[in-house]
């Protein structure tokens, strides 16, 4: 009996199954199904993702420069950024402050606005020696193409460039024009901290104080040691501030403080993980 072209070419049911539970394993092992050989060929790729490294702090800077929306922007180059944007910039200026490790500097923004910020200056030596000056840091909401950040003294100190009734640092005097991508705060906050190691007596805001250090210098040393007293009385008293980020000093208490103290005094011991 002779089979039809038809009949010997149509598969088995057999066949049928055979060819589908093969094509079912295939699915689940991951690998192309033998019925198919071009796709053999190819290769899987993974669909893993992989964050990117964390920029540094020159680079954090130049984004933020970028996320400045041009739709705002005058002729004299003073537009803002966004809320967000502004607040990153200013976070990522506090991040290459940290970097900076200015001696004597203690800075912390406000809980309640980056634009503002809590500090405090510890003077080591010099004419200004044992000095603790508090002082908060004000940054303009166009920054940073506005004006210079403004650097206030509480209580006032006394001193050339610093104005006696406000307590105003005169930073534009190191900052003509503030450029945005040169300038940047931490230079602010060492500038104040060098006005009390090299005294500048061009142009004074308090004259008082300018004429005295160029012709009364006994005089002038007396003037400042009422100021350094006049703050280290005033140490522990409250901020002026509610701010949860104000600083505030207490009086040492051994309960509270003295293991702290011995941590501090101790010398560190090398550990595995520090080589």
């Amino acid at each position: 009996m002779k089979l039809r072209r038809d009949d010997k070419e149509a598969p088995s049911e057999d066949q049928n199954t055979m060819t589908s539970v093969h094509k079912d394993k295939a699915a689940e092992k991951g690998t192309p199904s033998p019925t198919n050989p071009s796709s053999s060929s190819k290769q899987s790729t993974s669909t893993r993702k992989q964050l990117p490294a964390v920029p540094d702090a020159d680079t954090q800077l130049n984004l933020a420069s970028k996320m400045i929306d041009k739709r705002t922007s005058t002729p004299k180059g003073n537009h803002s950024y966004g809320p967000f944007f502004l607040e990153y910039s200013i976070l990522a200026e506090y991040n290459q402050l940290e970097k900076q490790k200015l001696p004597g500097v203690y800075v912390i923004p406000s809980a309640r606005s980056a634009l503002f910020w809590n500090g405090v200056l510890f003077i080591r030596q010099g004419l200004y020696q044992e000095g603790i000056f508090r002082f908060s840091l004000f940054i303009p909401e166009n920054y940073p193409d506005g004006d210079c950040p403004t650097l206030v003294f509480d209580p006032p100190v006394f001193h050339p460039v610093v104005h006696p009734e406000t307590g105003e640092l005169d930073v534009k005097r190191a900052f003509q024009r503030w450029r945005r991508n040169v300038n940047h705060i931490w230079q602010v906050l060492l500038y104040a901290r060098r006005i009390f190691y090299k005294i500048d007596t061009k142009n004074p805001w308090n004259p008082e104080a300018a004429v005295l250090y160029e012709q009364d210098l006994d005089l002038f040393k007396h003037k400042v040691a009422e100021t350094v007293k006049l703050c280290k009385d005033k140490i522990y008293d409250a901020p002026n501030s509610d701010d949860p980020h104000a600083i505030r000093f207490t009086r040492y208490d051994p309960e509270v403080h003295e293991d702290s103290r011995q941590r501090l005094l101790s010398p560190k011991v090398k550990t595995e993980d520090d080589c």
